[in-house]
């Protein structure tokens, strides 16, 4: 090869890396977005399980059933959570999320109010399965505390 036809190369190779970064970061960007809407998505699926299940508990005959079944969701979730957050899907992916980036910076403080969240919904999927509307009162009390030991710390307050 002369002189001549290699810097042709070298350019349409570069460029090409150049290209091939470029749409890597959008790739990136996509993705964050993408596990961020997911989380919301999700997040608010357990919310609305939640706020079913106590609003159910405020009538004058709450459904056991109604509320296992909303617990279930609630349970499910609380296993999804640690997945929800993986690295780069904070604030500094540019997207709008109310996460707090101590969820990365305090992963072990994250983690185990992640699992206590799981414990606890687990117990009230089961205790509503039983229908002592008075245990599931006080379990549901329990489970939004462990709610709490996330959205305090790793929340933004809307």
């Amino acid at each position: 090869m002369t002189r001549l036809t290699k810097r042709p190369l070298g350019l349409v190779l570069g460029v090409a890396l150049s290209l091939t970064a470029l749409g890597g970061a959008a790739l990136a960007a996509v993705s964050a977005e993408k596990v961020i809407a997911e989380r919301q998505k999700g997040l608010k699926a357990m919310g609305g399980a939640f706020k079913t299940i106590n609003d159910n508990l405020k009538t004058d005959a709450p459904d056991a059933k109604l509320i296992a079944a909303q617990a279930k969701i609630v349970k499910g979730g609380s296993h999804k959570i640690p997945g929800w957050f993986p690295k780069g899907s904070g604030p500094e992916a540019g997207f709008k999320t109310a996460a707090k980036p101590e969820i990365w910076t305090d992963g072990a403080k994250f983690a185990a109010a992640a699992k206590g969240l799981q414990v606890e919904s687990a117990k009230l999927e089961t205790i509503a399965k039983g229908g002592n509307i008075d245990a599931i009162k006080a379990q549901v009390k329990a489970t939004g505390g462990a709610c709490g030991t996330c959205h305090t710390p790793f929340r933004v307050k809307s």
